[in-house]
């Protein structure tokens, strides 16, 4: 088995439209599609087979690939997210908040904007640093979205949450998430919302304020180029890949991870297998190449693992990301100044390992090592 078409598990939330049924062809009895929960392991929404079978109960570790045998959980999941309506302003917590906490894994998660309507956008992080007080004042005074970066978003755009980083999807956007295997969520606020019996939705301001980055956040849109496609996001939980195709193009498995692709934009086929707008296939861990065909645009989702690798020389110290396929995904170079000595060549080396990572979006923990 090297292809499994998904069947995914749909959220009627609230502030949902009808996008993903009428026009993202999601088969479901629900009115109100908010959610398509496309690749999932999560025993809130697991997505199914064509026999209706899950797929913890067809895949191997194998099939899943070596990149995925060190984690507790499933690393990731895969929405496609309708936003009719405004959804509630919120922040995920760390793994080592919620590990402790709630016995899950935090939220990192990152958006690729599918369809905006005029005007819509999305609310990510302070627009400068806010103290403690200044936080939980806005909360009470019901003026929190007056803090918060407002960004107007078009159509093939995408960004990056760090977990902990206050945000919300604003009404008029169509987004595909790719996102830690988590349904962990610290509403903030929620614009007095009642739910379908007539209760305003529950809060979480308590456990947000502990979890919450009040620094200023500052988007910078990633431009690194791969042989499969634009590279939109990177972590040790999910990479993620803006797959073209414009007649034909060959994916190359590997044993390192599957892969989940997704149709955000035409239609084709995928081994000759039709893949149309809003269908995901699994492309299980192994050797071979996957043939797509058709004018279409695919987001794809693995595992990878990544490594700072750093060349000493004389006048220059040479580094780069290198993925576990060997891949290098980005490099650079700083001035060596061994004249000032080796704390100061060591200074160096560590911030041109930052300045590297900070090109991808990596944390110190999504860096397997630094080799020399």
């Amino acid at each position: 088995m090297e292809l499994i078409k998904l069947y995914p598990e749909c959220k009627d939330n609230i502030w949902g439209g009808t996008k993903l049924k009428e026009k993202y062809g999601k088969a479901t009895d629900k009115d109100i599609v908010a959610e398509s929960w496309e690749l999932s392991y999560h025993k809130d929404g697991p997505t199914k087979t064509a026999d209706g079978k899950t797929l913890q109960e067809v895949l191997s570790a194998e099939e899943l690939g070596e990149n995925c045998k060190g984690f507790p959980f499933f690393p990731m999941l895969v929405k496609l997210i309708d936003a009719k309506q405004d959804l509630s302003v919120q922040v995920h917590p760390s793994d080592e908040y919620a590990l402790k906490n709630e016995n899950s894994f935090g939220k990192t998660e990152m958006w690729y904007i599918v369809e905006a309507d005029e005007g819509a956008g999305i609310y990510l992080g302070f627009k400068k640093n806010v103290t403690q007080e200044e936080y939980e004042k806005a909360i009470e005074n019901h003026t929190l979205t007056e803090l918060l970066n407002f960004f107007e978003v078009k159509a093939g755009e995408c960004y990056f949450i760090p977990s902990g980083t206050i945000h919300a999807i604003a009404k008029g956007c169509l987004i595909c998430e790719i996102q830690q295997n988590s349904n962990l969520t610290y509403r903030v606020y929620d614009y007095g919302r009642k739910d379908k019996n007539g209760n305003e939705r529950e809060l979480h301001v308590e456990k947000a304020l502990k979890v919450t980055n009040l620094h200023k956040y500052e988007y910078t849109p990633m431009d690194i180029k791969t042989e499969q496609g634009a590279l939109l996001g990177c972590s040790r939980y999910f990479t993620t890949t803006l797959v073209d195709v414009a007649g034909e193009k060959t994916l190359l498995k590997d044993k390192g991870s599957f892969k989940c692709v997704t149709c955000v934009n035409g239609a084709g086929t995928i081994n000759g297998e039709k893949l149309s707008l809003g269908d995901s296939y699994l492309i299980t861990a192994g050797e071979g190449e996957i043939l797509l065909k058709g004018d279409m645009r695919l987001i794809m989702a693995e595992v990878r693992k990544y490594y700072v690798g750093i060349d000493l020389g004389g006048t220059f110290i040479k580094g780069g990301i290198v993925d576990d396929l060997g891949n290098i995904v980005c490099s650079d170079k700083v001035p060596t100044e061994s004249d000032k000595g080796a704390d100061k060549v060591a200074e160096n080396i560590a911030t041109l390992a930052q300045k590297l990572m900070g090109v991808l979006g990596l944390k110190k923990d999504d860096v397997e090592g630094l080799g020399m």
